[in-house]
């Protein structure tokens, strides 16, 4: 079984990189500072959306499969910089040369761990090669849109067309999945400001394991997968959750049903 690592990333506004880039008081508190400019991004474009550079990562939730079994989880803890969470990834990305999984990570969460390890100098050979280290790679990359090493199941879906882009939620919802519940992007800043820095990471466990639910019925109508092997993916995933005592995957499971 080729590991497959399914990851999604929860941001929060980089206050310091705002306060720098703005030359504003350094004194200036984090929760003022991204109350300040999230009104002038509303004045100037109509979106409170930071662009991808200033989306400081919070949590990365992941979902891994392999030989070994299924875990989800999220990397690091509530307190670890973000320059540990990133050098995390990267370093599973390095030993274990997975299929990487994502929801619309060409669209945003690649492009954001691009930028973050870029200003924290975070050193990724492995991601990066397209063929200088490894003959394969040249073949079938991270990096290239339309190689396997990761695939965006949101942009494959929707054959490279955002236009026909759907919800993860919604879709999943469809295919009989729980789909997101108690929180969705636009809150996670919020939240963590709060210091609800569980909410937000149980939160994105909840979505990674969406992600890989959806990915197993693509593999069904795919063909990769037939009936009696998709069946025994999904019940994987509930039995392994029932063995949580954590709230959201009583939640969840509450949510799935029988």
């Amino acid at each position: 079984m080729i590991p497959t690592l399914v990851f999604d990333l929860e941001t929060i506004p980089d206050a310091n990189g705002i306060r720098s880039l703005n030359d504003w008081d350094p004194d200036m508190p984090d929760a003022e500072v991204i109350e300040r400019a999230t009104q002038i991004r509303l004045e100037q474009t109509g979106s409170d959306f930071f662009p991808l550079h200033l989306q400081k990562i919070a949590v990365i939730g992941c979902v891994f499969r392999d030989d070994s079994g299924f875990r989800v989880k999220t990397l690091g803890q509530p307190d670890d910089d973000e320059s540990v969470l990133i050098a995390g990834f990267f370093k599973t990305i390095e030993r274990y040369t997975p299929r990487l999984l994502s929801w619309n990570g060409n669209g945003f969460d690649l492009p954001v761990l691009h930028y973050r390890s870029l200003i924290h100098g975070i050193a990724a050979h492995r991601y990066w090669d397209m063929g200088e280290d490894d003959r394969d790679f040249k073949y079938n990359n991270y990096i290239s849109r339309y190689h396997t090493r990761h695939i965006d199941l949101m942009d494959l879906l929707a054959k490279y067309n955002g236009r026909a882009n759907a919800p993860l939620d919604q879709l999943a919802k469809l295919c009989g999945f729980p789909g997101k519940l108690g929180m969705d992007g636009s809150q996670v800043w919020p939240a963590w400001n709060e210091g609800r820095a569980d909410e937000v990471r149980a939160y994105c466990e909840t979505d990674v394991v969406n992600t890989w639910l959806v990915y197993c019925r693509f593999r069904l109508v795919k063909g990769e997968l037939d009936q009696i092997a998709y069946d025994r993916e999904v019940e994987l995933v509930r039995a392994t959750l029932e063995q949580s005592n954590q709230p959201h995957w009583q939640e969840y499971l509450t949510a799935w049903g029988k």
